[in-house]
């Protein structure tokens, strides 16, 4: 069996955990882990403040109470994104306006945003799909030039940039995921990324279960108390403790996942070339983190025929995002805005190929001469 996904580990997290447990007697919320994971997280990518939290999730949601979302704004975003995307902002009240996407990145179409915008709208939500940025310079241009907040989704972007800038660096916000699906894992956790630090204070309270602790604990008051309201979203240094094992090791892990990438992408350009499948493209500007590899099929009903191929060779492969404005909560909470192009069309072609740190050559190979198989053409 070739796995789709199986979890990071570099073989010294267990180490750091027992070093939680049995040194440091901190096991809770920002203990010593955390802030190590919060400072390389500032120091590597630029970032003006990043906390940890419990998911990628929650991070959207402190973003979302950030931007200060009233019952009844107006978030623009893809409809081609998982749930969370949407969810944080719903929660706050907002109403999601869905938008097209590009079919060759599968992000969203930022000539599409600003027809979008109206009078309630506050936020644009950019997800960068397969850690590949959005056209960000436009959505930027455009964002400030309506008086918008910009939250980036970049759940998949972990080591990716845009024109040189981490992404995550570049709007208001910007939010990480570490699931264990992700290239770095912490099993369930996130991070947000604060780009102002105007808004500092209240993240930390927010975080702090809309307490002043953060302060108390640098000495800046003497006893902490509740001052606004907040959760908690501060992950057990356990997690943070795994998930230093793999931020030391970033580079070696993001190494070996480029390497696979461009072995898939080596090994298929020859049927892209005969126009039997489509391969992910990446802009000028964009360098991406090996998040994943897909193809293309020509429709769903190939897409499913190929799925189900690989499976009876023992290789698991999966599809995507359903489009959420074709969800139930989706047709509830939000709009589609203009005409739906490319996403409906383009999820249904897309197939997601196994993807881990350490996957085996031979078993990238046998993918590829799987898929080769499928469409009936012999490897070169």
């Amino acid at each position: 069996m070739i796995y789709f996904n199986v979890p990071p580990f570099v073989g010294c997290e267990m180490d750091y955990v027992r070093e939680a447990v049995e040194q440091n007697r901190k096991i809770s919320g920002d203990g010593p882990f955390t802030k190590r994971c919060n400072a390389w997280i500032e120091e590597r990518f630029g970032a003006q403040k990043a906390l940890l939290t419990t998911s990628g999730t929650t991070a959207l949601e402190m973003a979302a109470l950030l931007c200060g979302i009233q019952p009844g704004d107006e978030v623009i975003l893809p409809s081609f994104t998982f749930s969370s995307t949407a969810t944080a902002f719903v929660l706050a009240g907002a109403r999601l306006v869905f938008v097209d996407v590009r079919p060759d990145t599968m992000n969203i179409d930022e000539t599409k945003i600003e027809e979008a915008i109206t009078d309630r709208t506050r936020v644009i939500v950019p997800v960068h799909y397969a850690g590949v940025a959005c056209e960000m310079d436009t959505i930027m241009d455009i964002a400030r030039r309506h008086g918008l907040m910009v939250v980036e989704d970049a759940a998949q972007g972990v080591m990716s940039t845009y024109k040189g800038r981490a992404l995550g660096t570049i709007g208001d916000f910007g939010c990480f995921s570490f699931h264990e699906t992700k290239n770095y894992s912490m099993g369930e956790g996130g991070a947000l990324l604060i780009n102002d630090p105007a808004y500092n204070e209240q993240a930390e309270i927010l975080r702090e279960k809309g307490t002043n602790r953060s302060r108390f604990l640098r000495g800046q008051v003497d006893k902490y108390t509740w001052v606004s309201y907040g959760s908690s979203y501060l992950p057990s240094d356990i997690n943070a403790a795994y998930l230093w094992g793999q931020l030391e090791h970033a580079d070696q892990i993001n190494d070996n996942r480029l390497a696979s990438w461009h072995a898939y992408d080596e090994a298929l350009r020859p049927l892209a070339a005969k126009g039997l499948v489509e391969l992910p493209c990446v802009p000028e500007g964009c360098v991406h983190n090996a998040h994943m590899y897909y193809v293309k099929a020509r429709d769903l009903e190939e897409r499913t025929a190929l799925i189900s191929y690989l499976k009876e060779r023992g290789i698991m492969s999966v599809f995507h995002y359903v489009p959420l404005h074709s969800s139930p909560a989706g047709l509830k909470y939000g709009r589609f805005d203009g005409e739906d192009a490319y996403t409906t069309a383009e999820s249904n072609r897309l197939t997601r190929l196994p993807m881990y740190y350490g996957l085996a050559p031979e078993d990238l190979n046998a993918v590829a001469d799987a898929i080769h198989g499928f469409y009936g053409q012999a490897r070169d």
